[in-house]
């Protein structure tokens, strides 16, 4: 069914009170169940699970993947199939709606957890305590949705913004419950089966599963004399390095060193097959060119050169060269260049984000008072009060000010400054994210981070949890603007969905906190966690590593860089303009990414291989099929979300089951 929706002209010269009365005329489904026990209980569920994933992504690649589609895809499946056994009803479409809504906001809670706060614990030595974790992250997110409705007023009721990505839900919506179950049904049957093959492979690979499965519960080594799990290996090119040990063969260098050490190995890593696949091949071949600059180009000529050697670390022990090595001695601040000038040049060609904003800054003030004055507002009933943001904000601000002083260290004078550029940043993304579904928050966050820098630079505090708090604030707010539009496609109540938008707060803070200790501060024997093991050959950290560069950066200088360092700073700001600059004249068709070429320079070169490859097949294989209404159109097509999905579920689970089985079995 076509959904209803305003022309240009009457959105261009109906008052928001007209738009308003139309939408409850014509729209509004007040009397269909939306925020039920049942969508709250699978949101909270879903959303943790989802939770679980990003973190898991999040930690191996920097990228934190949104799930709206696939939260709807799930739940549609999961509750048609429960309807066909006669065990439930069907969810209605504002319940399935309220479930996807409640499992981003849960999924984006991860963010701070690969970002800010994994910066602020590697560059400080300081493990931050769960429940402050907690408390600052829930405040954040409370004050993004605090800060958000104001403005869903504005750039939903008013504006009528396309804010694409959730239009997209909301169209998906619309077809799976008028005619088009069977689709979503196939689709849901894609992502099932490549989720089944994911995990089946991931267990595979995975020393601690095959532990406890051949081990402890089979007990095969008390026959078979086994000492080791037998695994298969997850780096394909372990198989000829054993053999070129047994027989003596060629052992690839690059100018003398081992590419093992430069990190160039291959990996069938299916979770990043599915990210490839998710990112598309622009950012995946941008990726990909970082990863070959870097590690098979410029790494191995600062290693002859000595400005990346061997370091002598505690008790005497010489750490030798490897990936992470090169990253942290000479690599990431090129990267960090990369992607920070790529980010806010790429801010810059879209100037409609800043005109938008501007605009909505001037007229937010009438507009809201002649609501607060006693004008009639025909949807008080189902709108959260405006009073709620006038009062909340205020006091979440201030209670945002506290936090990062008491449990982070920041001056009382910049945590109060920086408020009001977190929440002018936050209208930006709002907008950004409105017109084009992408939210800056990488370049709004370093705004932030170099404005609070500039003015303290000894304290890497105070530039990295102010910049944090804008990247949660705008996150959060836009998050759920993108997820009130499909419901205000859809005819659902906007207070209700703001109530889900906290449950999937809670859902997120509840499963990443406890998993984040689990897999990255596991203690030793002796109980005491570290730091040092946030970041791994497994788990590189690249959005953290970004953050802790240019915070390193601020404290430093570049003065006590290499000049080979500062060399290669400055080739990449270059080179960084002229990309964007590119991308810009050619309207996005210029086929390489700034933003992306620097997270190549920071992931593992093995990771960046594997999106690569899953970005290839599915471009590829999309090409192969591009015939609408042809099976391998809607496998390879159509289907290119839910399997991506698949294949991300499947082997994060697995992998997080095997990375606890680990800590846990001695």
């Amino acid at each position: 069914m076509a959904l209803l929706q305003l022309s240009s002209e009457q959105i261009r010269e109906w008052t928001r009170a007209q738009k308003d009365e139309w939408w409850l005329g014509n729209v509004y489904r007040g009397n269909v169940p939306q925020l039920t026990l049942r969508s709250g209980a699978t949101g909270f569920f879903l959303g943790g699970a989802l939770a679980a994933t990003s973190l898991y992504i999040g930690s191996k690649t920097g990228v934190v993947i949104g799930a709206g589609l696939t939260s709807v895809i799930l739940s549609f499946a999961l509750f048609r199939l429960l309807h066909a056994a006669g065990w439930a009803q069907d969810l209605t479409i504002l319940e399935n709606n309220c479930t996807q809504s409640i499992a981003t906001a849960a999924g984006y809670m991860v963010s701070p957890l690969v970002a800010s706060l994994s910066a602020y614990m590697l560059i400080t030595g300081r493990i931050v305590p769960a429940w402050q974790m907690a408390v600052w992250m829930a405040l954040l997110a409370f004050l993004g949705v605090l800060v958000a409705f104001p403005m869903k007023r504005r750039f939903i009721n008013e504006d009528q913004l396309p804010f694409p990505e959730g239009r997209a839900c909301g169209v998906v919506l619309d077809a799976l419950y008028t005619g088009s179950a069977a689709a979503g049904m196939f689709k849901a049957r894609l992502m099932g089966l490549s989720t089944l093959a994911s995990a089946t492979y991931q267990l595979l690979i995975s020393d601690g599963w095959m532990k406890l499965l051949q081990l402890r519960l089979l007990r095969m080594d008390a026959w078979a004399g086994w000492k080791e799990p037998w695994t298969l290996h997850e780096r394909l090119d372990t198989y000829y390095y054993n053999a070129a040990a047994k027989f003596d063969l060629y052992m690839p260098r690059i100018l003398g060193t081992d590419v093992r050490q430069l990190g160039l190995r291959v990996t069938l890593d299916a979770a990043l097959v599915g990210v490839g696949g998710l990112v598309g091949i622009r950012v995946a071949s941008s990726v990909m060119l970082g990863a070959i600059v870097n590690f098979a180009l410029l790494a191995p000529i600062m290693i002859t050169r000595g400005d990346i050697v061997a370091r002598i670390g505690a008790g005497g022990a010489v750490i030798p060269i490897s990936r992470a090595e090169i990253v942290n001695q000479w690599s990431l601040w090129w990267g960090v260049t990369m992607m920070v000038i790529g980010s806010l040049i790429g801010l810059l060609g879209r100037p409609e984000i800043f005109s938008a904003a501007i605009r909505s800054l001037r007229t937010k003030v009438s507009v809201d008072s002649a609501l607060v004055t006693g004008a009639p507002d025909p949807m008080r009933k189902i709108e959260l009060p405006l009073r709620v943001s006038f009062v909340g904000v205020p006091i979440f601000c201030a209670l945002g000010a506290a936090v990062a002083h008491a449990f982070f260290g920041v001056p009382w004078l910049l945590a109060v400054l920086s408020l009001p550029l977190i929440l002018v940043l936050t209208v930006i993304c709002v907008n950004s994210t409105a017109l084009t579904s992408w939210t800056p928050t990488g370049a709004m966050s370093k705004i932030t981070q170099f404005t609070m820098g500039a003015i303290d630079r000894a304290n890497p505090a105070s530039n990295l949890i102010p910049a944090g708090m804008t990247a949660e604030v705008a996150l959060n707010a836009a998050n759920l603007l993108s997820d009130i539009k499909p419901g205000y496609m859809l005819g659902a109540k906007p207070r209700q969905q703001a109530i889900g938008h906290v449950i999937g707060v809670f859902s997120g803070t509840l499963v990443s906190i406890p998993l984040f200790f689990l897999l990255f501060l596991p203690p030793d024997h002796d109980g005491v966690r570290s730091t040092a093991t946030i970041v791994s050959e497994q788990f590189s950290f690249p959005g953290a590593m970004q953050w802790k560069g240019v915070a390193e950066i601020i404290a430093k200088g570049v003065g006590a860089l290499p000049s080979s360092a500062v060399a290669a700073m400055i080739g990449a700001a270059i080179a960084a303009v002229l990309i964007e600059s590119a991308v810009i004249l050619t309207r996005g068709r210029f086929p390489l990414s700034a933003v992306s070429i620097g997270l190549g320079v920071v992931l593992p070169p093995e990771a960046s291989l594997a999106m690569w490859a899953g970005a290839m097949l599915f471009w590829g294989m999309g090409r192969r099929h591009s015939t609408p209404g042809t099976r391998g159109n809607e496998i390879w097509k159509e289907g290119c979300e839910p399997i991506c999905a698949g294949l991300i579920t499947g082997s994060a689970l697995i992998g997080i089951g095997n990375a606890i089985i680990n800590v846990l079995l001695p």
